[in-house]
């Protein structure tokens, strides 16, 4: 075959159909990432909107127990009850900085009866057993409390828990453990009490910090991939171009032009130099 028949072989073909699949995969990979990245900041507007906003009252940020929304995540509201100590719990499997510890979830029972879960803060896990060493008390009587909302989280298959710990802050489980009307929607990530607690609080949750990720940069990337699997087969198909119709006068004038401008170039530094003192 001469000239161009030989691309539209069967081989061709196949070449093609695989940069295609290879194409469109990247493209693939690059739009999900650019979904990430919406995902990302998406989150970050919620920080940004919400985590230093005024404190809300519970019943206004949450109508009724079951109520939440995620635009509604960070945002800090306001409550007044009494801790229910002896019904404290301690959620598992909770890392802070890589240190494995738990975080401190204390019901606070509302003046209508209702009861919020409240996220008091970290603990690491103890020296000798799978629990902290201590756990400091909240403050007792009445309290003010300003919390930051955040979902329920689902049971997640597998883990278990026993006595007062529990394996995820699934509101619902929670409310039956407890049973009493309960909030499910969300529970609070505690900001500030209200007399202060005699004991030093658990640690507390500090905002996050403003990181959308390397998602847009790897969205490039995986288009460059796409567009360069094209860029590689119109350079496989000249190079096979050249071979087939080599013996071709005008390609062959082509070539002979290649190698004249490549013997004419520079190879390295030391050719580079050794021209220029020439020049000299």
């Amino acid at each position: 075959m001469t000239g161009w028949q030989f691309a539209f072989s069967r081989r061709w073909a196949g070449y093609l159909a695989l940069t295609i699949l290879f194409a469109a995969v990247c493209s693939g990979l690059g739009v999900w990432q650019l979904a990430r990245r919406d995902q990302a900041l998406t989150e970050l507007f919620k920080i940004e909107s919400n985590f230093d906003a005024n404190p809300v009252p519970i019943a206004e940020a949450l109508p009724d127990l079951t109520a939440f929304d995620e635009s509604q995540k960070w945002m800090p509201v306001e409550l007044t009850g009494t801790y229910l100590v002896d019904d404290e719990m301690l959620a598992r499997n909770r890392p802070l900085n890589v240190n494995p510890g738990f975080e401190v979830l204390t019901p606070l029972m509302l003046s209508n009866g209702t009861i919020f879960i409240v996220n008091r803060g970290w603990l690491p896990t103890g020296q000798e057993q799978d629990a902290p060493d201590t756990v400091p008390a909240p403050p007792s009587g009445t309290v003010t409390v300003v919390a930051r909302l955040k979902a329920t989280e689902p049971d997640l298959p597998g883990r278990t828990a026993s006595g007062n710990q529990v394996a995820t802050i699934n509101l619902t489980s929670i409310a039956e453990r407890l049973n009493q009307p309960t909030y499910t929607g969300a529970y609070g990530l505690m900001d500030s009490e209200s007399p202060l607690p005699s004991e030093e609080r658990p640690t507390a949750v500090v905002k996050p910090i403003r990181d959308e990720g390397p998602h847009l940069s790897y969205a490039f990337q995986w288009f460059v991939f796409g567009l360069l699997a094209f860029i590689g087969l119109g350079w496989a198909l000249r190079e096979e171009y050249r071979s087939v119709n080599a013996e071709d006068p005008e390609e062959r004038a082509r070539a002979d032009e290649r190698a004249r401008k490549r013997a004419a170039k520079p190879r390295n530094d030391a050719e580079i130099e050794d021209a220029l003192l020439d020049a000299n």
